[in-house]
């Protein structure tokens, strides 16, 4: 079984009480309407039997009401059965579309950044929204369709009971319908599959255009990132006329063969009607019985969906390929927060071993892709080391509990995602409960407490609600939202601060301002900041040089300096270290 086919079933278990009901309700209703042929066909020779001619007296009066009464509940029991069928298979759908989102939820955000490095955003959306509920709905299309073989095999063995020779006709019909059920299956699993994979790309290139709305705007290129968008539009024309192809012949075939089966299995019963053998009756329930097992050719709607089911299912599971960080279960003992890195390499690291002292300031620099953020994420293992172990007061990341590893550590970027209702929800986003801004008022202290370390306190209660202010309803500069981002690390932070670029949109003095803070109220936490200014190196008690992924120097910004053109070409610029503000010592 491939690991679509794993996965489809998996679905399937979850799809709720409600498959219950649509399983019963499906085999019901099949069951009814094999009885109905039958209950119909007595009815008629009744009547046949009860006629004028039977007797000269005419009809007995209440003879027919029996066989019109159970005529009558059969049907009805037929219409509720569809009608229960209708709603469960929705239900159920939902049921299992539900499950599988919060799975799939639950293993992207657990992978962290490493899934978003792999898919496309765009990408990533379809395959969580549109790829996950068409795999959910592969339990009614499964159960329903299953339920199609109760009236095609009842069928034949009605017919084996009235008569043989209808039954083999029956058989013969049956064997070109699967034949032609399956090369559709095959078909279109394929061609669904190219189609789902277009869809993705198209999502793709929309998200990032979308993201760079302003860019294209001010470029005036809007009509170029439309083609762009829209290029894979005729790939997507095609595999879309290969899906109808698909069906058209399918139904063309299955539309030629079953009536042709039904008119062969009327022809021989007509035969035997002549010959005496059947009664008029039991042709009747012969055609009708012939009727309900040429109806598996129905079955190909419900195949369509199942390949289109598994399709998705494929590219569902392309997501549980990206592994989800394990946490261990391991508590921090008391400590002041000490990184060490031994013999570090991966996500474009080399061989880096150093050491930083507990509460120290330490400024991580290098040109544009020397490796700078790749040693933020692993200081606060958002990644892990291809080779080598990273240790927090030495204990190695990975054996640390996921409780003791957040809240030891914080991280603030240079471009920070606000997640929450409000203004304070994000500022609280991954403290303690007791901490949350909405719930107690010692929360809410800490969070203004780090929002006027992070000189974000002013403009949230100029905000209609201050800090109780919709995020919707509070549009924030870049500046502002690093203000946001930086008070959500400061909130969270027991041990360790990673400010990845953090204060790159801030203005001199804010920058200033929150350098104080660093310098003051969160001194005893170790600080790393990856940073284009001298300034702002020059304020650490060390600086990490990073090129090419290794370590170049680990020293005071002004030995760097003095003793390296290379650390000074870094930054650009003629500014001398004296120049520097005081610093965080």
């Amino acid at each position: 079984m491939e690991a679509a086919d794993r996965l489809v079933v998996r679905t399937i278990r979850h799809g709720g009480p409600w498959l219950l009901v649509l399983a019963v309700a499906s085999v019901g209703g099949s069951i009814l309407e094999l009885a109905l042929p039958y209950v119909v066909g007595r009815t008629v020779d009744a009547l046949v039997a009860g006629g004028p001619s039977a007797s000269p007296a005419g009809p007995v009066p209440g003879a027919f009401t029996g066989p019109v009464a159970g005529c009558a509940l059969v049907l009805a029991g037929v219409v509720v059965c569809d009608s229960l069928q209708v709603w469960a298979a929705g239900a159920s759908g939902a049921s299992a579309s539900a499950w599988l989102r919060r799975r799939l939820v639950a293993h992207v955000l657990g992978a962290g950044p490493a899934m978003t490095r792999r898919f496309p955003e765009g990408d990533l959306t379809t395959r969580l929204g549109m790829n996950a509920e068409e795999t959910g709905r592969a339990p009614e299309a499964i159960v329903t369709g299953a339920s199609l073989l109760v009236p095609t095999v009842g069928g034949l063995v009605a017919l084996v009971l009235i008569d043989p020779l209808p039954a083999v006709t029956l058989v013969a019909g049956l064997a070109l319908i699967v034949l032609v059920l399956r090369a559709f299956l095959r078909d279109t699993s394929a061609i669904v599959a190219a189609y789902q994979r277009v869809q993705g790309d198209i999502a793709a290139r929309l998200v990032a255009a979308l993201s760079g709305a302003r860019t294209i705007a001010a470029a005036g290129t809007a009509d170029a990132e439309i083609a762009r968008v829209l290029a894979p539009l005729p790939r997507l024309r095609v595999y879309g006329m290969g899906l109808w192809r698909a069906n058209a012949r399918a139904g063309v075939r299955t539309g030629v063969v079953v009536p042709l089966l039904e008119v062969a299995v009327l022809v021989v019963g007509g035969l035997r009607l002549a010959g005496g053998d059947l009664t008029v009756g039991e042709l009747y329930a012969t055609a009708r019985y012939a009727v309900l097992g040429a109806g598996l050719g129905s079955a190909l709607g419900y195949v369509g969906r199942l390949a289109r089911a598994r399709a998705a299912a494929g590219r569902v599971g392309e997501l549980s390929r990206e592994p989800r960080r394990a946490y261990g279960r391991r508590e921090l003992p008391p400590g002041p927060g000490r990184l060490e890195f031994r013999g570090v390499s991966g996500a474009g690291l080399h061989g880096v071993d150093v050491v930083i002292p507990g509460g120290a300031a330490i400024a991580v620099v290098g040109r544009s892709g020397s490796g700078k953020s790749a040693l933020a994420a692993l200081a606060g293992r958002l990644a892990d080391p291809a080779e080598g172990v990273v240790l927090l007061d030495g204990v190695p990341m990975p054996d640390l509990s996921r409780t003791a590893l957040r809240r030891a550590v914080g991280h603030a970027f240079d471009r920070p995602v606000l997640v929450g209702d409000t203004v304070g929800d994000a500022i609280g986003l991954g403290t303690p409960a007791p901490a949350r801004a909405s719930e107690t008022a010692s929360g809410r202290a800490v969070v203004a407490a780090a929002a006027r370390a992070a000189c974000a306190d002013a403009f949230v209660r100029r905000l209609p609600g201050g800090y109780a202010t919709p995020l919707a309803q509070a549009p924030m500069s870049g500046g502002e939202r690093q203000r946001i981002g930086l008070a959500r690390a400061f909130a969270q932070a027991a041990r360790v601060l990673v400010l990845d670029d953090a204060t790159s949109s801030l203005d001199t003095l804010t920058e200033r301002r929150v350098a104080a803070a660093l310098a003051g109220e969160l001194r005893g936490r170790t600080r790393i900041l990856t940073t284009h200014r001298a300034t702002t190196a020059a304020r650490a008690d060390a600086v990490l040089w990073l090129e090419d992924g290794r370590l170049r120097g680990y020293d005071r910004h002004e030995a760097l300096w003095a003793a390296h053109p290379g650390y000074r070409a870094v930054f650009r610029t003629d500014v001398p270290a004296e120049t520097a503000a005081e610093g965080w010592a």
